[in-house]
């Protein structure tokens, strides 16, 4: 309790913060809970160690133990991914992105990706991304139909704009991606190919979601979301000589002293991601998803693409007279976490939207399954029917509230 006496501030926003979590329903796909041990590892001691370089090649001394630990990491990684070579100093998913890209092309050279407004990532093109302002960046979209990849429609952009790499994965689609698809279309215009699987992480290391891994030339993650680690980022080839490019991109290039504190909880992440309680818990999630994406089709609710093949659905909100932003606040205001997010064509600005993005893996950590999925759809259409009706929000808060009682967040003690 040393930082309730030195810092009271921070101390009582922490523990509002674990009171908002252990509280509410969390149903934002990008977010998970880690164990207490990786919550352990990430607040260790290890945090206090500057390791600049590679194990067996760094440019401190007193870096024994630490060396041990990022070696773990790599090799669990490398064995959860079934791949030749990893690393594991990125800081975030954009970091390892960025990384990709440096061990690639030149600034200046052009790229293509999924649109933002097409489910992608700022880091795969956006104009205010780096992405955008450091490569010529140009984009694919979604199906106006379907909703959903058209790789022939694909393929035209590419062989029209030659890229230099193409990047594939998301942040908000619904369904499966082809990789050896993408595959084929970079190598007809002589592209490299990176994919982005931070979102499907968990469904592609438990053989729910085809790899990626020797398809693509670079794959990059992030180690949250699914996979249930500390906030980081990683990336892995096939390719030795790739490897060798990347880590010079991620060092020196583009970072110095890396989180050893945070690598350490990588590799206890990729331990647990190892356990066979590890692959029934992705089950899981995808049965919660279908569950709850099942009972909200039922209530009326327009999911785009008809559905969902991952952990996240997209809920078009259009024909129930409401905007993602307002939907947004008064589930909050009922207990529940999702976040806005735009839908394809959406007419609406990006800080507005006509949709929200919801997932299941957090939940699913929590030990929720289909009985609860059922009824916090029905909380969903309740509040959907009540916006603007603080008292009942209040009511579906108080019963969310009762809900997480049976619950437990991992890693937080009552």
């Amino acid at each position: 309790m040393n930082l309730k006496k030195q810092d009271p501030e921070i101390f009582n926003i922490i523990e509002s913060e674990k009171k908002r979590q252990v509280e509410g329903l969390e149903m934002i796909a990008s977010e998970n809970y880690v164990s207490e041990a990786v919550l352990e590892a990430t607040g260790s001691v290890l945090t206090n160690k500057y390791a600049e370089g590679y194990p067996g090649a760094r440019y401190y001394g007193g870096c024994e133990f630490i060396d041990q630990a990022e070696s773990l990491a790599i090799t669990r990684l490398k064995k959860l991914f079934k791949c030749k070579f990893a690393n594991v100093q990125p800081h975030s998913g954009s970091s390892a992105n960025m990384a990709a890209y440096a061990a690639l092309i030149k600034p200046g050279d052009k790229i293509l990706g999924q649109g933002m407004d097409s489910g992608g990532h700022l880091t795969h093109g956006a104009k205010v991304s780096f992405s955008g302002k450091w490569f010529e960046s140009v984009s694919y979209g979604l199906d106006p139909e379907t909703g959903v990849l058209n790789y022939d429609e694909i393929l035209k952009i590419a062989k029209r704009e030659k890229p230099k790499v193409i990047m594939c994965g998301y942040s908000a689609y619904p369904r499966k991606i082809d990789f050896k698809k993408f595959r084929e279309i970079a190598d007809s215009v002589g592209a490299y190919l990176i994919a982005d699987i931070a979102h499907i992480a968990g469904l592609v290391a438990t053989g729910y979601h085809e790899s990626p891994i020797g398809v693509a030339d670079i794959v990059t993650s992030t180690t949250h979301k699914t996979l249930r680690g500390p906030r980081s980022g990683i990336i892995m080839t096939n390719d030795e000589e790739l490897a060798k490019k990347i880590d010079k991109a991620v060092f020196p290039m583009l970072q110095g002293g890396p989180l050893e504190h945070v690598i350490a909880a990588k590799a206890v992440a990729f331990g647990e991601d190892l356990l066979p309680e590890y692959k029934k818990y992705i089950k899981q999630v995808l049965v919660n998803m279908k569950t709850f994406a099942k009972t909200l089709q039922s209530f009326d609710f327009d999911l785009v693409t008809g559905g969902t093949e991952n952990h996240l659905i997209l809920v078009d909100l259009r024909n129930k007279n409401l905007t993602g932003v307002d939907f947004q606040h008064a589930l909050e205001e009922a207990g529940i976490s999702v976040n806005k997010n735009g839908i394809p064509n959406d007419p609406n600005p990006p800080k507005v939207t006509s949709g929200i993005r919801v997932g299941t893996a957090a939940l699913t950590t929590r030990g929720m399954g289909e009985t609860e999925m059922k009824r916090i759809a029905e909380l969903f259409n309740i509040v959907a029917e009540n916006i603007n009706n603080p008292k009942v929000l209040a009511k579906v808060k108080k019963e969310v509230k009762q809900m997480t009682k049976n619950f437990p967040v991992p890693g937080i003690k009552s």
